[in-house]
Parts: structure tokens; C-alpha cells; sequence
């Protein structure tokens, strides 16, 4: 495993990060695809034992469960010090006006409770969940950088949002002296290339890490078009995500693999690392040879040909994936 500083922090992270959204408890909001406790403790090994120490989870996913199983999977296995974890606030966790968002009330309420729900006194980055609209970014930076001097975060980071919102909220933060997002989590892979236009060339000159979301298409870069999942045949999100048109590009994604002898996953993995400022691909597992592709897409280089037959059949894209 590789491992590379995020953003233009001293924080080492693995190239590879773990997605966590796939494990919850059942019964307790999971996604039908999503695991519980005992079947997910594998991947976490697994994941470990390749030297992935990054792992991203949010107080949202299977309404705090997965956190539980983060806390519960990684610091049975290694010492706190020895991993990279993140988690994320602003999705919904209960009924009534405050019960989400990013008002100081609501942060403050949720890092207490992700902290409890993980089992550890701090985590590594703290990640806003996408723009609140209904609160000032002020408020939202200001219980950020108490949070950082508290203690209970070593830095922060945000999600997907508008180019313009992320520069503001980075200025407004250097303009009162507060703790500065170190990453930004957005929506990024072959089939999805709004994010070239301006939100990553921002992050490359602010020398903010991208750690991009669903750098598979939500498994569609590592399967025929036409072939189904068990969470393809339910996610209306992901249908929202993808058009027809992408169909070639997933076409060229295949012949790419298949003349390297590798399977598609790496391919697609391996065009996204390759891209300058991204630091950490954030890939779900639910399956060995997941996590298995992921790592070996690391030590994967394509040459100027293929990445040009992966790339040529690009089409823009509604903007999606900020609420």
C-alpha cells in the first residue's frame, strides 16, 4: 500500500480508503444490501491487513449503526493511533427542527454522539455532509474550529457542494482564523467528470485532498452495462446518477481490463488515482475481490493510450449529488 499526505496536512493516509456506508445493523435503517456486524469484521481485517488505515463512515448511514460497527470492527483489531477515521454530520438523526443540519446546536449534538457511537475520544476528520442552506457558513466554521481546539477532531473536511460555496466557506475561514477544510468528498469517476470544471483544480490550488465518493459509478465501472446487483435493482439515487450514453465508456473500461488481464475495478480505480489532487478513492466493499481490486489498482499505470479510450466518449452531466 501506498500512502500520500492529505491535502497539505501531515496526515498519511492509504491511497485506498474504505467506504463504510455498506455496514449496518439490520433493523436499524441499513440498506437491504448493507452488513451487520459479524459480516462486515472481515472486510476490516482484510483491509488492515492490506494496510488500508483510512476508513469513512457518517452519523447517517443505517442511523448510527454504522458508526458502531466502525468503532467496534477497527479498535478491536489495532491501536487507535494506528488508523485514519472519518465520519460526517448534517443528514438527518431524529424528528424536530434541530435533529440535522449545521447549526453549532446540531454539530455539537452530533460529534458528542458519533464519538459514543464509535467508541473513541476523537476522530481523525470531521466531514460536513453536504451545504447546509439554512445556516450561515460562519456558524458552521465557528463550531468546526471549536470542535478541532476541543479536541475532538483533528481536522476537517467537506462534501459535495458548488465550487463557489467550497471557496467561501475556505476564505471565510482564513478571514477569521479558523481551522480550514483539509478535504473535500465529492462525486468523481469516469462516467461523472463535472468535477474537473472547477471544483478540483480549486482543491489542487488551495491544496485541498480529494477523496472521491462512488469512484466505481456505484459498481457500474467494474460490470457490463447490462448486468444487475442487488443494490442496482433498488438504488433510485444511483439510477439518478448514470445515463445510457455512459455505456460506452464502461464498454471502453471493459476492453481496457481485458487486454491488461485485470478486472474493470482496477482500471477505473487506477484512471482516478492517477488524477491530479485526488488523494484517496473512498471504495465499498461487500465482497473480497472488492477490496482485493482496489488495492491492487494502486501499483496499476495505464498508458496515454488507454487513458484516452477510457476518456474519449464523455458526455456532460447535470450537476448532482449536492443534497
Amino acid at each position: 500500500m501506498d500512502y500520500v499526505a492529505l491535502g497539505t496536512t501531515g496526515l498519511q493516509v492509504s491511497r485506498i480508503c474504505l467506504g463504510c456506508m455498506s455496514y449496518g445493523e439490520p433493523g436499524r435503517g441499513a440498506h437491504p444490501w448493507s452488513l451487520g456486524p459479524e459480516a462486515a469484521a472481515p472486510f476490516f481485517r482484510q483491509a488492515l491487513d492490506a494496510g488500508i488505515n483510512f476508513f469513512d463512515t457518517a452519523n447517517v448511514y443505517s442511523a448510527g449503526s454504522s458508526e458502531e460497527i466502525v468503532g467496534q470492527a477497527l479498535l478491536s483489531e489495532v491501536p487507535r493511533e494506528e488508523v485514519v477515521i472519518a465520519t460526517k454530520v448534517n443528514g438527518r438523526m431524529r424528528p424536530g427542527p434541530n435533529g440535522q443540519g449545521l447549526s453549532r446546536k446540531a454539530i455539537l449534538t452530533e460529534i458528542d454522539h458519533s464519538l459514543a457511537r464509535l467508541g473513541t475520544d476523537y476522530v481523525d476528520l470531521y466531514q460536513i455532509h453536504r451545504w447546509d442552506y439554512g445556516t450561515p457558513i460562519e456558524e458552521t466554521l465557528e463550531a468546526l474550529h471549536d470542535i478541532v481546539k476541543a479536541g475532538k477532531a483533528r481536522y476537517i473536511g467537506a462534501s459535495s457542494m458548488h465550487a463557489w460555496q467550497f471557496a467561501k466557506a475556505l476564505y471565510t475561514a482564513d478571514l477569521h482564523g479558523w481551522t480550514r477544510f483539509v478535504s473535500m468528498q465529492n462525486h468523481y469517476n469516469l462516467l461523472y467528470r463535472e468535477e474537473e470544471r472547477e471544483m478540483l483544480p480549486l482543491c489542487v490550488d488551495q491544496g485541498v485532498g480529494a477523496i472521491p465518493w462512488s469512484p466505481l459509478a456505484r459498481g457500474r465501472l467494474a460490470r457490463p452495462w447490462v448486468e444487475q446487483t442487488a443494490r442496482s435493482e433498488i438504488d433510485e439515487f444511483g439510477r439518478s446518477l448514470y445515463r445510457e450514453h455512459d455505456r460506452a465508456i464502461v464498454d471502453a473500461v471493459l476492453a481496457v481490463a481485458a487486454k491488461r488481464g485485470v478486472p474493470p475495478a482496477q482500471v477505473a480505480l487506477a484512471w482516478l488515482l492517477s488524477k491530479p489532487g485526488v488523494d484517496a478513492p473512498i471504495v465499498g466493499a461487500t465482497k473480497p475481490h472488492h477490496l482485493a481490486d482496489a488495492v491492487a489498482a494502486v501499483d496499476l499505470r495505464l498508458d496515454d493510450s488507454e487513458v484516452e479510450l477510457l476518456e474519449k466518449n464523455y458526455q456532460p452531466h447535470a450537476v448532482v449529488g449536492f443534497s
